[in-house]
């Protein structure tokens, strides 16, 4: 009995420990993509991430040059340090061939703690050097997707790179191009397995004609404009279905393309903070 009774317990043990493990390991965190306030100075962003009470900022070159004197760079991290923020990665950053050109954007990575710089390279051949540079700095890339006649607008050229790729190399899927690009959000995130790395939480509306369907541009993608997240035609139910059943970490960043919104994006972003709550219960 009372060895039936210790195992028990220590099975009992062993399962709640391996749900802590898993729920640890399950985190979807709230972040902003500084281009909402491509129209704000670096500290008027840390003022606006302190009133909304976002914690992690993805920082557009506006914001955070990688190409600034290393002083420039420290000074903006020990601010940030300061308010309890935390610049978890940056970009879209500019690649090319340049191997040594690309490594400075590695430095700076380095440099500031980041673990993970969105890109988006015009040429495939840049793969080869990128990559290099994720093995000697072990940081990871991601890969951002725009509309159709993009380099990545079709997930499935994304899905090509990932398949001989270092798996160091993922995505940073935007839900709003994914979206304009025709494609269902929730199953581009399926299709990724475990290499999204990053999320921009955007939304849009697509344009219907007057028989019901989407219209197209000359480029292949739907002609879509940007709308409150939660609000527009991406299909965010099924993401966030998907999201909760693959126990996906990772920060979904607010990000908006309207110069309206961008203008004042104060209301925008406090919308999102409230569907974000909604949708992770």
């Amino acid at each position: 009995m009372k060895l039936n009774r210790l195992s028990f317990l220590l099975s009992l043990l062993f399962v709640s420990a391996f749900m802590l493990v898993g729920s640890a390991r399950a985190e979807v965190r709230l972040g902003l993509q500084t281009w909402t306030c491509r129209n704000m100075t670096f500290d008027q962003v840390v003022s606006f991430a302190d009133k909304h009470g976002i914690k992690y900022l993805q920082f557009i070159k506006n914001h955070m040059d990688p190409e600034a004197p290393k002083e420039e760079t420290l000074r903006k991290k020990a601010i940030l340090d300061q308010h309890g923020l935390v610049a978890y990665t940056f970009g879209v950053a500019g690649t090319s061939m340049d191997k040594e050109k690309n490594r400075k954007l590695f430095e700076f990575a380095k440099l500031m703690g980041i673990k993970m710089i969105i890109v988006e390279p015009k040429e495939q051949a840049q793969w080869d050097n990128l990559e290099q540079l994720v093995k000697e700095y072990d940081i990871k890339l991601a890969i951002h997707n725009h509309g159709k006649g993009s380099v990545y607008g079709d997930p499935a050229t994304i899905r090509q790179i990932l398949a001989t790729r270092d798996a160091r190399i993922g995505v940073c899927m935007d839900v709003g191009w994914v979206t304009a690009a025709g494609f269902d959000a929730a199953e581009t995130f399926k299709s990724y397995g475990k290499r999204v790395f990053d999320m921009h939480f955007k939304d849009k509306t697509v344009q219907k004609g007057d028989d019901g369907k989407p219209v197209t541009a000359a480029n292949g993608s739907f002609v879509a404009t940007d709308t409150e997240i939660g609000k527009g035609d991406s299909n965010y139910k099924g993401l966030f279905a998907e999201v909760k059943k693959s126990g996906w970490s990772g920060v979904m960043a607010i990000e908006t393309d309207s110069k309206a919104f961008a203008e004042d994006p104060n209301r925008l972003v406090t919308e999102a903070k409230a569907y974000f709550s909604q949708m992770v219960k």
